[in-house]
């Protein structure tokens, strides 16, 4: 199972959010690519990174932030926020992203995902599936849509998606613990799928609950901020896993 910490972009600055609402943010550090390179020194080899002014915007907006990351590390970066045209999803693999994640454009224009799909192919292509009560938000989370999480994710994968993060908005930077009743449901239906776990992490044996079920990946955020997981525990557990 990979381990993913997550870096989030408001203003520049390397921040977190309680629930996806924006005023919960909280500034952890001023230099994102600080917080980077300390993961790449504790063995960590990938990074999620999250643009919420792009979110925000509708369109791309920290590339800056990623090439800083993608030309003075190694981590290997699926970059999501704001991806919404052609022209954003450029940016971002010129910018040096390894895959990128869209939710809200799978949903608001499905086509335009496919295409990229198609396009890029099933590596490089990440689908977001992020729900709240079970049915999937976009717009930063801010829009709730009646579309189920499991049909949602069942309906990509028979167009040959193979990578999915799934966040429970619900869950997100609370520390209790991830859903793993609704991965483990995901899994049992799509046994292929590349699944990753996001939201709620909090210790290691939420870690072990997600690897456990199958996930392919975790992504982890509020935990390494808030200290409830240190960097030294996470390369260890990389080591062992």
């Amino acid at each position: 199972m990979r381990i993913i910490p997550a870096i989030d972009i408001i203003d520049g600055q390397c921040v977190r959010l309680s629930k996806g609402d924006y005023n919960t943010k909280k500034v952890y550090n001023e230099n994102p690519l600080e917080v980077a390179k300390a993961f790449e020194d504790s063995g960590i080899e990938y990074l999620h990174l999250v643009d919420l002014d792009g979110a925000k915007s509708k369109h791309i907006v920290n590339h800056k932030i990623l090439e800083d990351i993608a030309t003075h590390t190694r981590l290997k970066i699926d970059f999501g926020g704001g991806l919404k045209t052609d022209k954003d999803l450029k940016i971002a693999f010129d910018s040096g992203a390894q895959q990128i994640t869209g939710g809200s454009v799978a949903v608001t224009n499905t086509s335009l995902f496919l295409e990229w799909l198609t396009q890029f192919g099933s590596q490089k292509i990440i689908l977001g599936a992020d729900a709240k009560d079970g049915k999937i938000a976009t717009g930063g989370w801010k829009k709730a849509s009646n579309l189920e999480i499991e049909k949602f994710i069942k309906d990509f994968v028979a167009h040959g998606i193979d990578y999915v993060i799934s966040t429970d908005i619900s869950k997100d930077g609370m520390l209790q613990g991830p859903s793993t009743d609704l991965y483990r449901s995901i899994l049992m239906n799509n046994p292929d799928l590349k699944l990753i776990a996001s939201g709620g992490i909090s210790n290691l044996k939420d870690l072990e609950d997600v690897l456990e079920i199958g996930c392919e990946g975790v992504i982890i955020g509020k935990a390494i901020y808030e200290n409830k997981i240190s960097l030294k525990e996470l390369e260890k557990f990389v080591l062992e896993h």
